[in-house]
C-alpha cells in the first residue's frame, strides 16, 4: 500500500488491528499489570493508549514520538538532555512557559541564556556554531513571526548541540520541523492536537535514537507520564486535526483581512498577509498559515480589557487551538508585560466567518 496522505493517516494510524478488535484503543485505568506479559507499570512501560498518540504523531513528523503530560513537561525533558554550563538561545518571542523555565536554570547555575529575535536568521547561523540548544519557536508566541528554519538547520552547528522547534501553531500539517534539518519536534498536545479544549498534553519527536532514548528516560525518571483519559482525548482530537485546521485556517485568513482594514486596528499580525514581515518564508516553508491571528487596537491597553470583556461568541479564555474561538490581552499576563499593551491574541475556531465578524465588530462598540 501506498504511503498515507496526512489526513488519511490522522483517521487510519493507531487503532487496534487484531480481528474482532474494537475500532478505537479503549480507555484502560490501569497503572499496573500482571507479570507475565510485555507491560509491568504504566510509569515505565506505558499503555495502549500512549503508544497510539505516539504512532499517529510520530507518523505525521517522520520521526519517533513521546507523549508527554503537557507541553511544558515536553520542554523540560529537552531541557534534560543538556549538560552542566550548557549554552542555551531561545527566541526573543516565545511562549512563557519556556522562558521561565530557561531564567529558573540561569538562576539555578545550570546553563547560560541568550535571546534571539525570531526573524535573526543571521544570528542563529551564527549562535549555532556554539551553542548546545538552539530552542526555536515558528510561528512565534504570540507576535507569529516566522523563522527561516530551513536555512537555520542547515547551519553547521557544534558537536553535540541540540535544535528543537516548538510547532505548536503550526502542527504537523503545516510544517515538520525534521524534515528541515530540526532534532526536535515538540508541541503543546494541549492546543490543536486535542482541539476541545479538554485536556493536558506534550508530545516529542525526533529522529536521534540516542536522544530518544534520552528523553524516554526523562520521562520515566520524572514521571511526567500522560494520563490515560488524556492519550484518548489527544487522539480522539487527531482524528478530526485535518478538517478543524483547514477550516479554522481559512476563516482566520479572512478575518486578518477584515482586522487589517478596521478602523480601530492599529495593527494585525498574521503570516498570510503580504505586508507581514515574514511572509514570503511563511508562504515557501508552511503549508498553510495557521488559525492564531494578533492585532492591535486603538485606545491601548483599557480599550483592548473592554474589547474582551464584551465579546460574545468568542470566549475570553487563554490557551488555544479548540474548536472555540479564544481571545485574550497577553500583556496582562504575568511575565508577558513586555508585550504591546493593546496587542490581542485571537485563536479562531470554527465558527462562521460572519458570527465572528459581527461579534468582534458589537464588541468594537460598533452596531
Amino acid at each position: 500500500m501506498k504511503r498515507l496522505s496526512p489526513e488519511s493517516w490522522l483517521v487510519t494510524a493507531g487503532r487496534p488491528e487484531e480481528p474482532g478488535a474494537s475500532l478505537n484503543i479503549p480507555i484502560i485505568p490501569a497503572s499496573n499489570f500482571a507479570l507475565d506479559g510485555d507491560r509491568i507499570y504504566s510509569r515505565e512501560s506505558g499503555t495502549a493508549g500512549w503508544e497510539s498518540l505516539e504512532e499517529i504523531m510520530g507518523g505525521l513528523e517522520g520521526g519517533d514520538a513521546i507523549a508527554f503530560s503537557s507541553g511544558l513537561a515536553a520542554v523540560t525533558a529537552v531541557f534534560d538532555q543538556l549538560a552542566p554550563n550548557a549554552r542555551v538561545v531561545l527566541p526573543d518571542d516565545c511562549y512563557h512557559g519556556v522562558s521561565e523555565l530557561a531564567r529558573m536554570g540561569v538562576e539555578k547555575g545550570r546553563w547560560e541564556l541568550s535571546r534571539l529575535a525570531v526573524d535573526d536568521t543571521a544570528g542563529w547561523v551564527a549562535a549555532a556554531r556554539d551553542s548546545d540548544l538552539l530552542w526555536l519557536e515558528s510561528p512565534s508566541n504570540p507576535l507569529l513571526t516566522v523563522a527561516d528554519l530551513a536555512t537555520i538547520c542547515a547551519a553547521p552547528r557544534k558537536d553535540g548541540s541540540l535544535l528543537a522547534v516548538d510547532n505548536t501553531f503550526a502542527t504537523p500539517l503545516n510544517q515538520r520541523p525534521l524534515e528541515l534539518g530540526a532534532d526536535i519536534s515538540m508541541h503543546s498536545a494541549t492546543k490543536f492536537i486535542g482541539g476541545h479544549s479538554d485536556l493536558l498534553g506534550g508530545v516529542l519527536i525526533t529522529n536521534r535514537s540516542g536522544l530518544l532514548a534520552g528523553i524516554r528516560k526523562s520521562r520515566t525518571v520524572g514521571g511526567a507520564t500522560p494520563g490515560t483519559l488524556e492519550a484518548f482525548l489527544a487522539v480522539r482530537g487527531l482524528r478530526t486535526l485535518a478538517i478543524r485546521l483547514e477550516k479554522a485556517q481559512e476563516t482566520a485568513g479572512r478575518l486578518a483581512l477584515w482586522l487589517d482594514a478596521h478602523p480601530l486596528v492599529e495593527h494585525v499580525r498574521y503570516p498570510g498577509l503580504v505586508s507581514h514581515p515574514t511572509h514570503l518564508i511563511a508562504a515557501s516553508q508552511l503549508d498553510g498559515f495557521g488559525a492564531m491571528i494578533s492585532f492591535d487596537v486603538a485606545g491601548g491597553a483599557d480599550a483592548a480589557d473592554a474589547i474582551c470583556r464584551n465579546v460574545k461568541l468568542i470566549r475570553h479564555a487563554t490557551s488555544l487551538g479548540s474548536v472555540e474561538s479564544t481571545m485574550e490581552r497577553r500583556a496582562a499576563v504575568p511575565g508577558q508585560e513586555h508585550l504591546p499593551a493593546s496587542l490581542l491574541r485571537l485563536s479562531v475556531g470554527i465558527e462562521s466567518f460572519g458570527d465572528l465578524c459581527a461579534d468582534l465588530q458589537q464588541a468594537f462598540g460598533i452596531n
